[in-house]
């Protein structure tokens, strides 16, 4: 129907109302048939205010099957005022009102009104639960505005597949209450005895402003049944409008981190990057891609995207160009270790700021070939960092791990070498040269989550080296901003550390990821292999002689800078290759240690 056509429909109707509410309101009075000009003026002043206060506020333009309070108090307005009104109209023309007359027209006409309207709305909601009846039964947690409206949603839509019949909320007040026709069956503790009670198919979390704290104590008790969890989507997806607030997601176990995703200065990174040519090296990588395209979204003029890998190098370069025209993006196909071709690219290009991404980051690979880690992580890092001098780069920004702190790995250890030479480049030089220190990235090449994946993926079991291991994890992108808003904030030498907030068990992540994969624990094991060569339980973001409170921005901690002597790193490359493989592990962790840096050389590398 046509809101033409709807709209005179409500018009004829109304009017019957209003006449019925009148002489009925007469009739129950007794009003003799005297007052038949009275009752003439009274139908023909209700009839024109009715409708007039009924186009003001809008009675024939809503939508009646999705009738609220708001839709009541138009009601409820345009009839008082309207009988208001009318009153005027009897005291002008009779000096007098006649109260009675016009309370008993006021509750009949109020009556008639509403009810007409509102049945529309009872039938509907009749319909839909009839309806809904056979989709999967399922608890709502949140009994907010959230859930309320995610109840309306679902009951309001013929194709939904979930039938909401229970909420829960922390909320002691609405315990054993009901909303929308929906019991408040207790708190989280609840979850699973409301699940086996009431055969619950599907579980969805309402609390937009969840924490991450919260999510994970109430995803650990939904992991104690058999429900599917899902979760509202993002807010700011709903804002965009991107997605509907009852079209939910499976959780993902970026949600279970134990922090909150930090937010950096966009502002400061756009003035940094903006017009000028960076170049970042590892860029075929997951982090050195992801580092490219957070750049890309603040307007640099080139890109120079250098890496080893000619496919990785390829593809990242086809996703930048098509969505980013306005930039131009130049591949170099270079290993690090080779100084002369970085030479030759850093004088070519001139790049303003250098990102130095490329390196090896597998612990136990790196544990069987430690002299690759050496070629990489250190003399490849010490060419890229001596060419970014040469060629006056403005800022250099090298990416570290946690396990640079106290290293137990050839990996760990490199990496600290690495910072070493940087911190000392910093100090002879007019380059800003900086390092950024941060944990385990999920979804990167050397996680442990893909690992879990395809293990689940098989059936199992999920290997875990030990109970207790623990382990700091972020997101890629976010530890790609933390990169970029490092090279913003450089004066030189620091160590930037992203507060991470509390690590994280690795049987924790394993068992979460089972179930958001659809598993229990009793399908898909976990096996405990032992810790392998190089790791350690704990990792830490900060040695004791680092440590500095102050924060540099929110979240962001910057170590303080320590001295070192670069010729006992120039010494160990220079005798490199004569030292035998079996012995180089030991001599690498040996240099690294924080505590034996006033030993002399030949107690460090011989």
């Amino acid at each position: 129907m046509t809101y033409r056509k709807k709209a005179l429909f409500f018009i004829v109707f109304d009017s019957l109302i209003v006449l019925t509410a009148i002489y009925t309101s007469h009739f129950i009075l007794n009003i003799q048939s005297s007052y038949s000009p009275f009752l003439l003026l009274m139908s023909v002043s209700l009839l024109i205010f009715h409708h007039l206060f009924s186009w003001i506020h809008k009675l024939y333009k809503r939508v009646w099957a999705y009738a609220s309070i708001s839709e009541l108090m138009a009601i409820i307005n345009s009839v008082t005022f309207s009988i208001g009104f009318v009153g005027l109209i009897q005291f002008i023309f009779y000096q007098d009102i006649y109260f009675r007359i016009l309370f008993v027209t006021w509750m009949l006409h109020m009556m008639l009104i509403a009810g007409t309207r509102f049945v529309w709305r009872l039938y509907r909601m009749d319909l839909k639960e009839r309806v809904n009846k056979k989709g999967n039964r399922t608890l709502i947690i949140g009994a907010g505005s959230t859930g309320t409206m995610i109840v309306r949603q679902l009951v309001g839509k013929n194709d939904s597949k979930l039938n909401p019949v229970a909420f829960i909320d922390d909320d002691m007040q609405k315990h054993l209450l009901h909303v929308m026709g929906i019991p408040v069956v207790g708190g989280i503790e609840k979850i699973e005895q409301t699940v086996n009670k009431m055969n619950i198919e599907n579980i969805v979390i309402a609390i937009p402003s969840i924490s991450k704290k919260k999510l994970n104590d109430i995803f650990r008790e939904c992991s104690k049944t058999d429900a599917k969890t899902q979760i509202l989507p993002k807010i700011e997806d709903l804002m965009m409008g991107k997605v509907a607030v009852n079209q939910f997601r499976d959780i993902k176990i970026e949600d279970l981190l134990g922090r909150a995703p930090v937010k950096f200065d966009d502002h400061n990174l756009l003035q940094s990057i903006q017009n000028q040519t960076i170049l970042v090296t590892g860029a075929g990588g997951s982090i050195g891609s992801e580092l490219c395209r957070q750049i890309s979204n603040y307007e640099p003029t080139k890109v120079i995207l250098l890496g080893h890998g000619e496919n990785s190098i390829y593809l990242i370069e086809q996703e930048l160009t098509n969505k980013h025209a306005n930039i131009e993006y130049i591949t170099e196909i270079a290993d690090i270790q080779d100084k002369e071709k970085i030479k030759y690219i850093m004088q070519k290009h001139k790049p303003n700021i250098v990102y130095h991404a490329a390196a090896h980051k597998h612990v136990p690979l790196m544990e069987r070939n430690p002299e690759e880690a050496v070629k990489n992580n250190i003399i490849g890092t010490k060419n890229v960092v001596e060419v970014a001098d040469e060629a006056n780069v403005d800022t250099f920004v090298m990416i570290s791990t946690d396990k640079a702190v106290n290293p137990t790995s050839v990996m760990g250890a490199t990496k600290r070498i690495a910072e070493m030479i940087v911190q000392y480049m910093d100090k002879i030089s007019k380059t800003r040269f900086v390092a950024v220190r941060f944990g385990n990235v999920l979804g990167s090449r050397g996680s442990v989550i893909p690992v879990f994946e395809k293990q689940i993926q098989a059936g199992g079991p999920v290997t875990v080296t030990h109970p207790e291991m623990e382990r700091y994890f972020m997101t890629i992108p976010e530890a790609s901003r933390l990169v970029v808003q490092a090279g913003t904030l450089a004066k030189g030498g620091e160590v930037f550390i992203l507060d991470m907030g509390n690590p994280i068990k690795i049987k924790d992540l394993a068992k979460n990821l089972i179930k958001l994969s659809g598993y229990s624990e009793e399908e898909i094991k976990i096996k405990y292999t032992g810790i392998r060569p190089g790791e350690k339980l704990f990792e830490e973001l900060l040695d004791k002689s680092e440590v500095q409170e102050k924060k540099v921005s929110n979240k962001i901690y910057v170590g303080k800078s320590n001295v070192h002597n670069i010729d006992q790193i120039n010494y160990f490359i220079h005798i490199f290759d004569s030292i035998n493989k079996e012995e180089l592990r030991g001599k690498i962790l040996n240099m690294a240690s924080s505590n034996s840096m006033s030993r002399t050389i030949k107690e460090r590398v011989l």
